[in-house]
């Protein structure tokens, strides 16, 4: 077995992988590198058998996470890394993870900075995630979107079942180690302009990133997302109450309808966290 495997997921990315293959080589010439090509219409194949490198191709286009899915059932290798098939990630980087990763680590990610995200805009969303998933895990994390990452083929296997086709595995990944007290890292690195285009739109990807937002409180803690909601029903419900006794000297069918709300909110938040428990008893 080869311990190392190196696993880019690509889509029309010909461009970006002729020079990146190259470096990766040169960069791990025992590690092996496989390209999951998801339904490209342009020369990726030919580009990954000019250059010795297996690429796994699919009819059509099933998604980024059914690519990396794809590579980590095929890897040979005790160790995955995932890169971007777009020219972003240095090749120069995957040592200093790997070396990161024998400080006792299951996950290492590259963390990029904000001079290394694409605009303004995603660079808010990003740390938006940050910050809410720092919040849930109690521990910080540096960039929970990267693509950029280092893991233990055994571990992150557990949880191939659970990784969306789309967006967003690296969310999803993140997650689960945490959830199953696997030790994450991050690694600062520079990310460099991607070659080609993005395949990510706002108007169209807008609503996938939202719930990228509630698949973080989801996968890791149900109730510390529905807890907060369901008191904040209770407590528009008290207050509403508060405001019609004072003046009309009775209670409204809107105070009645918030507290139902909050007891339900919870309820759905008990069933979850118990869901949540049955996903992952086999690695708490």
């Amino acid at each position: 077995m080869n311990n190392l495997s190196i696993i880019l997921p690509a889509k029309n990315e010909g461009r970006a992988l002729a020079d990146l293959l190259p470096r990766l080589l040169m960069a791990q010439p025992s590690a092996e590198i496989i390209v999951v090509d998801d339904g490209s219409t342009d020369n990726t194949r030919q580009i990954c058998a000019d250059a010795g490198v297996a690429c796994l191709s699919s009819p059509y286009s099933m998604g980024n996470g059914a690519a990396i899915k794809r590579g980590a059932r095929a890897a040979q290798g005790d160790m995955l890394v995932f890169m971007d098939g777009d020219g972003q990630h240095d090749p120069a980087d995957i040592n200093r993870m790997l070396e990161k990763l024998d400080e006792g680590y299951d996950m290492v990610v590259g963390a990029r900075d904000w001079g290394s995200q694409a605009g303004v805009g995603r660079g808010l969303a990003n740390t938006l995630y940050n910050w809410l998933a720092s919040r849930m895990t109690g521990h910080v994390v540096a960039d929970l979107t990267s693509g950029f990452r280092v893991v233990r083929t055994d571990k992150f296997r557990e949880f191939l079942h659970m990784l969306p086709n789309g967006f967003s595995y690296p969310t999803t990944s993140t997650m689960a180690f945490f959830r199953s007290a696997y030790p994450v890292a991050y690694l600062p690195i520079k990310a460099a302009q991607r070659i080609g285009s993005s395949h990510i739109r706002p108007l169209r990807d807008g609503l996938r990133f939202l719930l990228i937002i509630f698949k973080i409180g989801t996968l890791y803690s149900p109730l510390k997302l529905f807890a907060p909601i369901s008191a904040l029903f209770f407590l528009l419900g008290c207050v509403n109450y508060a405001w019609t006794y004072l003046h009309d000297g009775r209670l409204t069918n809107m105070s009645t309808l918030m507290w139902s709300a909050a007891v339900v909110v919870f309820l759905i938040g008990l069933v979850s966290e118990q869901i949540t428990v049955l996903t992952y008893k086999a690695h708490i």
